[in-house]
């Protein structure tokens, strides 16, 4: 992981306050609180029995957090949490530092989004947690957004950024594990690049009255410090 070259003062260390600080806003807030949830877990302040996502539960018995909770979770401390940690933190930053640089809200609005479809989607697979599937959202948008990028999958063969989502469904069959979670990803993330990026042009071509579908409303943009500035979406690239 790359702890963006910060060193302790006076030491060859790393300094990860400077690391963690130097994250963007809603990639370290999500990330404080995935890694709150799993240490709460781990020393029984709660049990995962009640953060699990459940459509009756929540709503049929109030338990709203449920919501919340079944994105922060990934599991115990283990090397399977590391691993997800790290492309959560990787793609949300990149995402929030890239292409939302400076759309603090839109970047919201994305994540609103995905947790929205997804939340309607598990009530009919049966998917419990589903900070996974919200991360392979992420990693999609970014690949899709990026696709001259090369990248190299544990050395042996090299592709371009649109297919990594692909790559990693793949490793996943090759693993025996199950993949509706990525694949939700993956169809949420195609949606959401679809109506941010793809239907503006045809919107703006075809001159209908409706250009922009996902345009944050004005709370939104009051709660992340951008109501007064002018909205304006940047010139769209790489619609394929």
């Amino acid at each position: 992981m790359d702890f963006g070259g910060a060193a302790a003062a006076g030491g060859g260390g790393v300094d990860l306050m400077s690391w963690y600080m130097d994250i963007p806003v809603i990639s370290r807030i999500y990330l404080t609180g995935a890694f709150l949830t799993t240490t709460a877990c781990a020393v029984d302040i709660v049990t995962p029995f009640s953060l699990y996502f459940n459509w009756d539960l929540i709503f049929k018995e109030g338990q709203v957090w449920r919501l919340v909770t079944s994105y922060l979770f990934f599991g115990a401390f283990s090397i399977d949490f590391l691993f997800h940690m790290y492309f959560l933190v990787r793609y949300c930053r990149l995402l929030e530092e890239g292409d939302f640089r400076g759309r603090t809200a839109n970047f919201v609005m994305m994540l609103l989004f995905g947790i929205g479809c997804m939340t309607m989607v598990a009530s009919y697979t049966g998917v419990r947690f589903l900070g996974s599937a919200l991360t392979f959202m992420m990693l999609y948008v970014w690949g899709r957004r990026n696709d001259d990028v090369k990248m190299s999958f544990l050395g042996f063969f090299t592709f371009h950024a649109p297919y990594l989502p692909y790559v990693m469904l793949t490793f996943s069959v090759l693993m025996g594990n199950s993949v509706t979670i990525d694949l939700i990803g993956i169809a949420v993330g195609h949606c959401y690049y679809f109506l941010e990026y793809v239907y503006p042009k045809l919107a703006e071509i075809r001159e209908w009255r409706i250009r922009r579908l996902l345009e944050p409303p004005a709370v939104l943009h009051w709660l992340c410090g951008s109501y007064d500035e002018p909205q304006q979406q940047p010139q769209q690239q790489h619609v394929h």
